[in-house]
């Protein structure tokens, strides 16, 4: 028997159903056959179809019967707002950027590349590799895999002046991704209610970590080249913060990327204050007209606490990242983290180890490094073309982002509502300020899909713009 002999089994019965009472017992597989002129295996493909709408439900040794249809209600979970009591922090809502949309809107929100800018072959192989090795059944140490670790306290290394001690494996934590590894800084080394200086605008993802520890952030205003080294020195005095969270590469949501001398002056400042500088160095591999010079490279005495995260560069679904600390924060981070997860993946730094480890990994990067560049030129001039009133204070020299100044009477919720009734996603500049915003800003990423309709978003830009002008 075909599919149409499925299908008029089902809506026999269905047209049944609908006129027998709740709890009816259904008509025998013997019964149908012989009322159908079906199989048995048509009879059972047509009971599946009728149990998977809902319809019946089977008792096994009993029989089939309708099934009944339970009276929706509106459900009270009042009692809920005593048990739980007041929240000790307001936890900041997912960003924008983690939104679901329509399948032909332009998105220009992601934080995330598109899947034609990672490397897909390399990461499909490496995990068929590591699935056939020991880590796919093994415990992997608290620490990460010792291979792992190696890898990324050779990286940095790489780049450290000849006079400065570079980091040993065991300084190398790995994480799984560098979110968590956030929430553990914050509480390791700053502490519920204690204040922490932090870049502004910064990655919302920092804010809402430490929304989530109880941290006081305190806003350190970033132009195009960082953080002024004076404003910095006088929000350490004031605030008596122990550590400066901040994106020296490629900042996001700006793009900007301290000079070296930025860097060292920040360093300097931090080590006349006693603290700590939260490096965040997210887009290590994302790199556009310069190469990446973390900070952390010129530090041997364990003022700076890096991260590296492989999330954005080798796969969403590789969720990996490296912390390297030294001394006693080390210690406490490691004991906050072992306490969290216990361990990473064994599987996962298998996998992330093999992509990072093969030939075509440099091959890739070289690769992703003109895409980017041709994806952001292409934006960049369609705005300028389309939306001339959009103002971008510099061209990102890395990164995923353009960040967008809009002219001052432009409500940006609106703005972003209507851009999106037109089709196009973006995301509004707010969630990146930890304090109030500065001014009306967006952050738009040119590493989604569909580039070739960039022209298309900007007149879409340009005209509610206009409207709203």
């Amino acid at each position: 028997m075909n599919n149409d002999s499925t299908s008029r089994i089902v809506a026999g019965l269905r047209e049944w159903i609908a006129s027998a009472p709740p709890g009816a017992r259904v008509p025998s597989n013997r019964a149908l056959m012989a009322e159908y002129g079906a199989s048995p295996v048509t009879v059972q493909k047509a009971m599946r179809a009728l149990a998977s709408l809902g319809l019946i439900e089977s008792r096994p040794g009993v029989g089939t019967f309708v099934r009944s249809v339970r009276n929706a209600r509106p459900v009270d979970y009042g009692w809920q707002t005593a048990a739980l009591g007041s929240p000790h922090s307001r936890i900041p809502v997912l960003s924008s950027t983690q939104r679901s949309v329509a399948p032909d809107a332009i998105a220009l929100h992601s934080g995330y590349p598109a899947r034609e800018l990672l490397p897909e072959r390399l990461v499909r192989a490496g995990i068929a590799r590591a699935a056939r090795s020991d880590a796919a059944v093994s415990r992997s140490p608290a620490t990460g895999s010792p291979e792992l670790q190696a890898w990324f306290a050779t990286e940095l290394a790489a780049t450290a002046p000849a006079n400065v001690t570079p980091p040993a494996n065991r300084d190398v934590l790995i994480l799984p991704g560098s979110q968590s590894g956030l929430s553990s800084i914050f509480r390791a080394l700053v502490g519920s209610g204690r204040p922490l200086l932090i870049e502004s605008p910064t990655y919302w993802g920092a804010i809402l970590a430490a929304a989530q520890a109880g941290v006081i952030l305190a806003p350190v205003p970033a132009g195009p080249d960082g953080p002024d080294p004076d404003a910095l020195a006088r929000a350490f005095a004031q605030t008596g913060a122990r550590g400066f969270y901040a994106q020296p590469t490629y900042a996001n949501p700006t793009g900007a990327q301290w000079s070296t001398e930025r860097g060292l002056a920040v360093l300097e400042i931090v080590r006349e204050h006693g603290a700590f500088l939260i490096e965040d160095d997210w887009a290590h591999d994302l790199a556009i007209d310069t190469d990446p010079r973390p900070i952390a490279a010129h530090d041997d005495d364990g003022h700076v606490i890096y991260l590296r995260s492989l999330t954005k560069s080798v796969a969403p679904s590789l969720r990996v990242a490296a912390l390297i600390a030294r001394g006693p924060a080390r210690d406490r981070i490691l004991a906050d983290r072992a306490a969290e997860s216990m361990y990473v993946s064994g599987l996962l730094q298998a996998a992330a180890l093999d992509v990072i480890t093969q030939p075509g990994w440099r091959t890739h990067l070289r690769g992703l490094r003109h895409q980017l560049r041709t994806r952001r030129d292409l934006l960049i001039d369609s705005l300028r073309d389309h939306a001339p009133t959009a103002h971008i204070e510099r061209r990102p020299v890395g990164g995923l982002n353009l960040w967008v100044r809009l002219p001052d009477d432009v409500d940006v919720e609106r703005f972003a509502r209507e851009c999106e009734i037109r089709g196009v996603i973006v995301a509004p500049g707010a969630e990146w300020f930890p304090a109030e915003p500065s001014g009306p800003h967006i952050r738009l990423n040119y590493s989604g899909p569909d580039p070739e309709r960039f022209p298309e978003a900007a007149r879409v830009i340009g005209d509610v713009l206009r409207e709203l002008g």
